[in-house]
């Protein structure tokens, strides 16, 4: 099943339904969209010899093409490969080969100088090309079963090169169904801002508003500002998006400048990396019952569990604090297990790895069959993240197994510390790693980016910290910094933090 008969059908039904906008104007209606489509689904064949099962790279900031060049993509029974714009062209060209894409899009066409992709790839303008509507040819998008190929999903890279999570389109079309059920319900009314990357979380949830006929609008700045989400939420209605805990935190600082009350707003879907609690109360108390989190993983996009909206806005709840601090309840299409090291299941309430099998589960990692028999075991995904479930289904996390720091024998999450260290209202920002202790094993240290930092001291904080958790989970040191060192998806680089400290305790050895 090609998910590009979604669009075909979206434009037999509904030709004349707003389709394509950049800012607040609009670029095409739904037939005017699919016959784009096919358009450049001709051209990648005639000008770039591109056929089914072929890769295709998108190296572009956010624009109307970038979708129409995927669905062109899948139209003609090739891959799409969406890379961040934000990474460095090095970055991108090794996933382009990688991949062993057949072209790349970027926006001018003049990214990479001669000699930096493999004679195999070509790069072409993604912008500004003229489409040839090409009458009855490609009338319909290519046959292919759910399991073909659709989408090469490249991870964030944090501790490493990249991997390519294989997703076909059986795991789209089960993505994308669930949204509807466990996240949020769609109507053609609707618009869909992509203030995120589209290469990611931002993209992925395109397909069930192109399925409904929902609008799909590009900023004017092609990226994330919140003065502008506001603006197009205003001017549009019935908007939603898909954001980082980064860009709420931004959007409520700004609302809180403004006076914006979250008007026009429908839906704000949020995952990624941690929301913090004192975070979540905030963007509650200023834009109401709009939020609803998401958790996944691109090896199952978007779809392990969901936190309702009226789950988090319902304050008066007597468990909300520790109902607002999960990550919610299973999605329909999953089976979810908490497992020991030995990946046996653990009852409710105990803690361990994060386990996934359903049909959005990925089908493995391109040309890396190490790691995908290491990830993929019994048909079960293991996340590397720990987790538990309480008596009510509720699953929350406490770490990647990665992160877990081992002080004197006993396990610390950072993310039960930084919870902790974000409610002090002078702590804009908190990271918590572990450091080697020659005695302690790992000692606990906390990077933390204040307010004001003439209000904040070391002093201050551990008064704080010990009057709400136990002593042994405290931060041996922290470390005051202006910002934190984050990647292109908003997530912190804990590597890069780790790393610090290891340069710095290096140096202080020298002196």
């Amino acid at each position: 099943m090609n998910i590009a008969n979604w669009l075909h059908s979206a434009a037999q039904r509904w030709p004349e339904r707003p389709a394509l906008f950049e800012g607040q104007k609009q670029l095409a209606d739904y037939q005017m969209f699919a016959a784009n489509v096919r358009g450049l689904a001709y051209q990648l064949i005639h000008e770039h010899g591109v056929g089914p099962g072929d890769r295709v790279a998108l190296f572009m900031k956010n624009c109307c093409e970038y979708l129409e060049l995927m669905y062109a993509v899948w139209w003609i029974g090739a891959v799409t490969v969406p890379i961040n714009c934000k990474l460095h062209r090095s970055e991108a060209g090794w996933i382009a080969d990688n991949a062993q894409a057949r072209v790349i899009f970027t926006d001018d066409g003049q990214v990479f100088a001669p000699g930096e992709l493999s004679d195999d790839c070509r790069e072409q303008a993604g912008r500004g090309r003229v489409v040839e509507h090409v009458g009855a040819a490609l009338a319909m998008p290519y046959t292919c079963d759910a399991d073909r190929l659709a989408w090469l999903f490249y991870t964030s890279g944090t501790t490493g090169r990249s991997k390519g999570v294989m997703l076909s389109h059986g795991n789209l079309v089960a993505m994308s169904l669930c949204y509807p059920l466990d996240v949020d319900a769609v109507s053609g009314s609707e618009a869909v801002v992509y203030a995120a990357p589209m290469s990611h979380g931002a993209g992925l949830y395109n397909f069930i508003h192109v399925r409904c006929g929902a609008r799909h609008v590009v900023p004017d700045s092609r990226g994330f500002k919140a003065e502008e989400v506001f603006e197009l939420a205003s001017g549009l209605g019935e908007v939603s998006l898909f954001a980082a805990p980064t860009m709420v935190k931004r959007m409520v600082e700004q609302a809180r400048l403004t006076g914006y009350g979250g008007e026009g707003i429908k839906t704000i879907v949020y995952g990624g990396a941690p929301m913090y609690l004192a975070d979540l109360q905030d963007a509650v108390a200023t834009f109401g019952p709009r939020l609803v989190q998401i958790y996944g993983q691109g090896e199952s996009p978007m779809t392990i569990s969901a936190l309702p909206r009226e789950v988090i806005a319902d304050r008066q709840h007597p468990d909300w604090t520790r109902i607002a601090s999960s990550v919610g309840l299973v999605h329909a299409c999953v089976d979810v297990r908490i497992v020991d090291a030995d990946l046996r299941p653990l009852a409710a309430g105990q803690p361990g790895q994060i386990v996934v099998r359903g049909p959005t589960v990925m089908h493995g990692y391109w040309r890396n069959q190490a790691a995908s028999r290491e990830t993929l075991v019994d048909g079960w995904l293991l996340t590397g993240d720990i987790g538990y479930f309480d008596a009510h289904g509720y699953l929350t996390l406490t770490d990647r197994c990665k992160d877990v720091i081992i002080s004197g024998g006993s396990n610390v999450y950072p993310r039960e510390v930084e919870e902790v260290l974000a409610l002090h209202p002078d702590v804009f920002e908190v990271c918590v790693v572990g450091e080697a202790d020659a005695e302690w094993g790992e000692s606990v240290v906390a990077f933390v980016v204040a307010r004001d930092e003439r209000l904040l001291d070391e002093q201050a904080l551990t008064a704080w910290f010990t009057a709400r958790m136990a002593s042994f989970k405290k931060p041996k040191k922290y470390v005051f910094r202006t910002e934190l060192p984050k990647n292109s998806y908003g997530k912190v680089l804990k590597t890069e933090l780790r790393h610090w400290l290891k340069e710095a305790t290096s140096t202080a050895a020298i002196v």
